[in-house]
């Protein structure tokens, strides 16, 4: 997630729509007051190595028990994940928008997401997360377990199941949508956009050739908010 105080927007980071590619370009037009939330050190290393200069995480902390010289359990133990003690990569709207503590801000700066074909992006989260496994599940067994498949993005664009950005800009256009983006706050980017995490896939199938028909219809049922709002087909 980044909040641009120095040019007014708010990125809300989705899962496997192109975020991380985004925010490494975000980050190169940051402020120092900016928010920019982390996303761990394996992703942080990773992203340094593709040699993008941009901002570190900052000023994303907002409560301060966690600092020195508060006791260790609060410092330590207490501390799970960046959720615990200030904004946090892949935040959903609701959360961010109580911890910003400023309606004014929320209200009036420009909000944008982005999504993808969810039947695409289940299988790009699939090779995302066996990118280390010897040997993975197949993809049919992957998608019998829903606590570990299914992606809950529409919640990080919506509030009360209301969708509360200004724009939900599509991975399948990710650089002219995010050059509207741009034109719409002020901003240019007059590069490519850095490739992060493009290399995990182990086949280049299409993505339609991952499923049967039961497993078609297991995203049809867990997305139809997103298939709804853009219209998505298999």
């Amino acid at each position: 997630m980044i909040i641009s105080h120095e040019h007014k927007f708010i990125f809300l980071k989705t899962r496997k729509t192109g975020g991380s590619s985004l925010e490494l370009a975000l980050r190169k037009l940051c402020g120092p007051d900016d928010v920019i939330t982390p996303i761990g050190d394996e992703e942080e290393l990773r992203q340094r190595s593709l040699n993008y200069d941009g901002r570190a995480p900052q000023n994303w902390q907002v409560h301060s028990w966690w600092r020195s010289p508060q006791p260790l359990f609060k410092r330590y133990w207490l501390k799970a994940s960046a959720k615990d003690y200030g904004f946090y990569n892949h935040i959903p709207a609701n959360d961010a928008r109580m911890l910003l503590k400023d309606d004014a801000i929320w209200n009036n700066y420009f909000k944008f997401a982005f999504e993808r074909n969810p039947w695409d992006r289940q299988v790009s989260a699939y090779f995302f997360r066996y990118r280390k496994s010897k040997n993975p599940p197949s993809f049919s067994e992957y998608m019998h377990r829903p606590r570990r498949a299914w992606i809950n993005n529409y919640d990080i664009y919506s509030i009360d199941n209301e969708v509360c950005v200004d724009f939900v800009g599509r991975f399948e256009n990710l650089s002219d949508d995010f050059g509207k983006v741009l034109k719409t706050v002020g901003l240019s980017f007059d590069a490519p956009l850095p490739q992060a995490k493009t290399d995990f896939r182990r086949d280049a199938k299409h993505y339609r050739r991952h499923y049967d028909e039961e497993t078609r219809e297991l995203v049809r049922k867990w997305y139809g908010r997103e298939i709804a709002l853009l219209g998505y087909e298999f």
